[in-house]
């Protein structure tokens, strides 16, 4: 019998084909903890879940009824910057410490965020069926309706690691860059050349909004319709946040009516979208399927974080990120430092 049992749900999330866990291993080995798989349904994976040391959370939610009935559990622990599937509250009633991974695919998520800006700007989908289609020379009168990017106005709706990283990017393109977050300090958002600024501010001055906001229970619909009215006719929305952030029966309707100019979107509200969405046949919206964070380093980087997260917690210490750090202040849990580093909860 191994010391520790950590049970997954059979089946595999955002990970490329032959799944396994041999990088989740490198860190679980050491310790003889074993992953163990339960079906992917609730009542089945509650049976299983019982007396597991940890849950490693994938490929079905993870509700206050699974959590509940968990009678030995260390830490849950995800491969994912978003904790949308794990009921948080429900585990920090329990003192249960949520992981998740929120530094690993920062470069990759403000490499297409960039993209679709750009890409949405500058109509990159339209002029590339122009000339499949045979059809030359509409190309240049479309682009010459379009205004030169330097000096247009970039807003960010919350300024955390993926948006900071976009600003960097955006900057040498002569940007103006302004962000809503009330959680941030003004004086980090001055540091990356980005002016401070209130939520009805961005989206009016702005010419490129990009939505970086967290799939949390408070910022569900965050952006509505009386939003996207605020808009300048002329905008471009950018979305490689949460799909859940945004009602997209308003962002169609401001895309359908012209309140906004066009869409560049990451992630929807339904996953894969239905036929009948829309938005997969307007020449106003660039998509691509929740790939923003997809490299070639992406099952090893979130792979072996997880490993590590529940090799720290299942020996007794603070995991690296954990998304709800109060329950580590009533745990046994000790901090774990490294030489010449200081590590908290969030570092």
């Amino acid at each position: 019998m191994p010391k520790f049992r950590i049970l997954t749900p059979k089946g595999a999330s955002f990970t490329v084909a032959g799944g396994g866990y041999d990088y989740e291993r490198e860190a679980l080995d050491p310790i003889d903890a074993e992953i163990i798989e339960a079906p992917a349904n609730e009542a089945e994976f509650i049976a299983a879940a019982k007396n597991a040391d940890a849950i490693y959370a994938k490929g079905m939610p993870i509700s206050k009824a699974v959590i509940d009935a968990l009678e030995n559990c260390k830490v849950i622990t995800l491969g994912s910057v978003g904790v949308d599937s794990v009921d948080v509250k429900a585990a920090t009633a329990r003192g249960i410490p949520v992981t998740n991974v929120p530094d690993t695919f920062i470069e990759e998520v403000a490499d297409h965020a960039m993209t679709l800006l750009l890409g949405g700007f500058r109509r990159l989908v339209e002029q590339d069926r122009m000339v499949r289609e045979g059809r030359w020379t509409e190309g240049r009168p479309q682009l010459l309706k379009i205004p030169r990017l330097m000096g247009q106005t970039l807003g960010f709706v919350s300024f955390g690691r993926v948006a900071r990283a976009v600003a960097k990017r955006a900057a040498p393109f002569g940007l103006r860059m302004m962000a809503y977050d009330p959680f941030i300090q003004e004086t980090l958002m001055w540091d990356h050349g980005v002016i401070p600024a209130t939520l009805s501010e961005v989206l009016s001055q702005s010419d490129f909004v990009s939505m970086h906001a967290p799939a949390r229970p408070e910022v569900h619909h965050m952006l509505g319709e009386k939003h996207f009215r605020q808009m300048k006719k002329t905008a471009t929305f950018v979305n490689t946040g949460r799909g859940a952030t945004v009602d997209e029966t308003a962002l169609i309707k401001a895309l359908q009516e012209g309140w906004i100019a066009h869409a560049a979107l990451d992630v929807l509200e339904t996953e894969p979208p239905s036929h009948n969405n829309p938005m997969l046949r307007m020449d106003n919206v660039t998509l691509t399927a929740h790939v923003a964070s997809a490299s070639a380093r992406f099952d090893e980087a979130r792979k072996r974080r997880v490993g590590h997260e529940l090799s720290l917690v299942l020996q007794g210490m603070w995991p690296v990120s954990c998304v709800n750090p109060s329950v580590l202040q009533n745990t046994k849990l000790r901090r774990w430092q490294p030489v010449g580093m200081d590590r908290g909860p969030n570092s």
